[in-house]
């Protein structure tokens, strides 16, 4: 039987009837939406949000170890351990949203590269992608895109953002474990980046 068939004959898909835009600056578009229902019926508030899509690289170093970053979270307002991560930059001035194209946005590949530098000083020539992935389809419409990089070698110092306050910490796959099982290593997607990479 095959699923996508029976959700089209099903008419799974909502119909978006209104939007207020709440907050629309430039770093986030936050929405209130109404939605027609596939039986006819109208409910609202539904709350969405627009923000860049954005990168996570799970980045070793030539003996093994995995580079990760340490900084201060405010949605939990605890210091985190993760993996490089950042935004994919816009080249049309914008901070988010791809308008069903990524023309108007970096090369995923090049923002790896440039945030694992600008985090940690490290460079890689060995890169994979293994997935790019809606980042929480429920609230959100931008993308995290999952890549590894391995024997990584330090290049130079780090290059932080204005926001950016991080120290760098190397960790063995063992101690990695570690961490997401006691609850310290706190980003679901780079523990799905983790999980990936040692497939």
């Amino acid at each position: 039987m095959n699923s996508m068939s029976d959700d089209n004959q099903n008419n799974l898909t909502w119909e978006e009837i209104s939007t207020e835009h709440i907050v629309q600056d430039k770093w986030i578009d936050f929405r209130r939406s109404a939605y027609r229902f596939p039986d006819g019926s109208v409910f609202e508030p539904f709350y969405s949000y627009s923000r860049r899509d954005y990168v996570v690289i799970v980045a070793s170093d030539t003996d093994g170890d995995y580079i990760c970053v340490r900084q201060f979270r405010q949605g939990i307002k605890e210091v985190t351990t993760e993996f490089p991560a950042g935004g994919i930059e816009r080249t049309d001035g914008k901070e988010y949203g791809s308008g069903g194209s990524r023309a108007a946005s970096e090369d995923a590949l090049e923002a790896a590269r440039r945030e694992l530098l600008e985090e940690t000083g490290y460079v890689s020539d060995e890169w994979t992608h293994l997935l790019t992935v809606p980042s929480n389809a429920t609230i959100s419409d931008n993308y995290a895109h999952i890549f590894m990089a391995k024997n990584c070698s330090k290049s130079g110092e780090q290059k932080l953002d204005e926001t950016e306050f991080l120290n760098v910490r190397k960790y063995s796959a063992a101690e990695i474990e570690e961490l997401i099982y006691k609850g310290d290593f706190q980003q679901a997607v780079h523990i799905m980046a983790w999980l990936l990479a040692q497939r």
